[in-house]
């Protein structure tokens, strides 16, 4: 067997997975993925037409699947479509089947069957009617991964309004910039959030936020850390969540059936260089995205248990959220993933019986360094699916996952954005894993590597792309007029075509490798590096928690520089730098070795967890850092200032 092979399906696990019987459905073999790929990016219309078919899509569909079909941006998808996103979430499920199942790191846990669901839906929708709202207004939440803003999202969906969400950690300004931009017309918030064995407040930010946005009628305040409803003096138009739907009897919800490209959401891209931008998205686009992801990508069926490790600020908690429309029960957690230990995840998830487990690299890492082997400690044999997303998932990581967690998992390494709110390259239940390659181009998704001239290339790293419309491209930026700012984010590089911005390698087995993101590219003699080559040498070193490169501008070219995190009592010794030189040239090129490596206690991250090349590469050269507040520890840029290290 090839070593590299780190998992095969059974054959008849294989063949009773929804994504065989597609394929048997279009004409294919259950095994022949790459046949069906390419049937479903040349013959795009009657591909996602199948889909929404196959997945039973609550709407009237139209007689065109897409106009301008070869236009990017420009192509529409189902022109003559309506549909309301709630509407095929919560599709008719047996009222006393649980719909969500939410536990939080006290310890707490809660259920709602879809019945209780759908009457709490209804009541927010009446309330959120009382208030005037309707088609296209824009709603914000500032909330934990709680069932009251699944259920604020579905009411706001079902009216035709507009939901848009952030964590409670971000502070008040880092919120403004954010729903400041949209102005919204109800703000869902909480009066608190638990953290690492921290009850931490909010009710002060959520005055702060709400006297930044004038266009508020009602801000709907909903107990999180107390069991008995917050005060909220001082707080204008404040009520809190009994309040607000007590007059409200549940009953069947009106749906608002809305165009295809409808807006749905608005996400934010993360800001560390400016504002962030907001990216809208529709009802249908989202709708039949998730839907092909989580049906034959993730094998999602009905009865199953997802659970994904997000919050409010991440895309993920959108992607989770969309699973309902496939019958699966949710499973929402929200506090520290560490807390009260390194394997507090698995211990839920065996107790909820999980069958999809989704988390980052990071996770997996910190699960690993901690010397953790969560499957001989804990029953996971309800789990067939692991996905791994928000930075590359490193070679050993694959290794670790199937022999500490779990020897017959899909692990699902996937890669693709809030900018499409999916993924263009995928697990692939019916393919086998391979050691450190994402399996495949997900179905429906044209993903090519280009070089520099725009011509496709396998087996070495290029700008990962697109090379035709898919239906969740976004409806557009908000506040964007002419869409000049979403052609220069995506279209700029290459005449209608999607460049992603990651650096990628498509191999020879048709899977994938992201190498980082591309404008955070080191470019030692104009030779450009992803940084993400140089993290999966150094992190599977024992005394490294940790890593972050970046390109210094040094004498008319730039050199790298390697900043660790190390474990606690090891030290950057000579010994140590020696060790990491000699395996970054061993295993990348001489053209990867840092020029200095620096030590520092803390790596700078978003609010979603990803580490930000950018904001320290403008540090070391003392140039400001544009938003601060999108980043959870800001006080670690101070780590990377006046290095004198970085001065010789």
């Amino acid at each position: 067997m090839n070593r590299d092979i780190l998992w095969r399906p059974d054959p008849a696990r294989a063949a009773a997975t929804n994504i065989a019987a597609l394929a048997r459905g279009v004409g294919f073999g259950d095994d022949d993925y790459g046949a069906l790929h390419a049937w479903s990016v040349a013959q795009r219309d009657r591909f996602w037409d199948r889909v929404w078919t196959d997945c039973g899509v609550i709407g009237a569909r139209g007689d065109v699947v897409i106009e301008n079909p070869d236009a990017m941006p420009g192509a529409r998808w189902f022109p003559q479509a309506r549909l309301n996103y709630a509407e095929n979430l919560l599709r008719p499920r047996p009222d006393d089947a649980e719909a969500l199942v939410f536990r939080g790191e006290d310890g707490s846990r809660r259920s709602f069957t879809f019945g209780r669901l759908r009457d709490e839906v209804s009541r927010v929708a009446r309330a959120l009617a009382d208030c005037g709202v309707g088609r296209g207004d824009r709603l914000a939440a500032f909330m934990p991964h709680c069932p009251e803003a699944v259920i604020a999202m579905l009411a706001a969906a079902s009216r035709g309004a507009i939901f848009s969400s952030a964590s409670p950690d971000f502070g008040a300004a880092g919120a403004l910039d954010r729903f400041g931009q949209i102005d919204p017309k109800v703000l869902f918030a909480v009066d608190g959030y638990r953290y690492a064995g921290k009850a931490i407040g909010v009710l002060d930010k959520v005055k702060a936020i709400a006297g930044g946005l004038p266009g508020l009628t009602r801000v709907i305040v909903a107990p999180f850390l107390a069991a008995e409803p917050p005060v909220l003096d001082g707080i204008d138009k404040a009520m809190t969540w009994s309040a607000a739907i007590a007059p409200f009897e549940s009953g069947p919800i009106d749906y608002a059936r809305v165009p295809f490209d409808h807006p749905l959401f608005i996400l934010y891209s993360s800001g560390t260089t400016g504002a962030p931008k907001c990216i809208v998205h529709g009802h249908g686009g989202t709708l039949l995205q998730h839907l092909k992801e989580h049906r034959y990508h993730c094998d999602i069926r009905p009865g199953d248990r997802v659970f994904y490790f997000t919050t409010l600020g991440w895309m993920m908690w959108n992607w989770l959220v969309t699973a309902l429309a496939s019958g699966a029960t949710l499973i929402l957690y929200d506090g520290s993933p560490t807390h009260p230990d390194t394997e507090c995840l698995f211990a839920m998830a065996a107790a909820e019986r999980v069958t999809l487990f989704g988390t980052s690299a990071k996770f997996i890492d910190a699960v690993k360094k901690a010397g953790l082997a969560p499957g001989r400690r804990h029953d996971l044999g309800a789990l067939r699916t692991l996905c791994s997303t928000g930075s590359p998932l490193a070679p050993d990581s694959f290794d670790f996952i199937h022999e500490s967690v779990k020897s017959d998992l899909h692990l699902a390494s996937m890669s693709g954005g809030t900018d499409i709110l999916g993924c263009f390259v995928t697990g692939v239940p019916t393919l086998p894993v391979r050691r450190g390659e994402i399996q495949a181009a997900a179905l429906g998704m044209a993903t090519d590597v280009f070089d520099d001239a725009g011509r496709p290339m396998t087996g070495a790293t290029g700008e990962l792309v697109c090379t035709a419309p898919f239906p969740s491209m976004p409806v557009g930026f908000w506040n964007d007029p002419g869409d000049a700012k979403y052609r220069a984010a995506y279209f700029a590089r290459f005449a209608n075509v999607w460049c992603h911005g990651d650096w990628a390698e498509r191999s020879v087995h048709g899977g994938f490798v992201i190498h980082g993101r591309s404008d955070a590219t080191l470019n030692p003699g104009g030779v450009r590096i992803g940084t993400a080559e140089i993290y999966r040498q150094v992190e599977t070193v024992a005394e490294v928690m940790e890593a972050i490169a970046v390109g210094q501008d040094w004498d008319g070219d730039v050199r790298v520089v390697l900043f660790v995190v190390l474990a606690p009592g090891a030290a950057l010794t000579e010994a140590l730098e020696k060790s990491l030189r000699e395996r970054i040239r061993a295993n990348c090129s001489p053209r990867h070795v840092p020029a200095r490596i620096v030590q520092v206690p803390e790596i700078p991250r978003t609010k979603s967890g990803k580490i930000v090349e950018l904001a320290v590469r403008d540090v070391i050269h003392g140039r400001p850092v544009k938003n601060v507040e999108a980043l959870a520890n800001p006080d670690a840029l101070s780590h990377f200032m006046n290095r004198p290290e970085l001065a010789r």
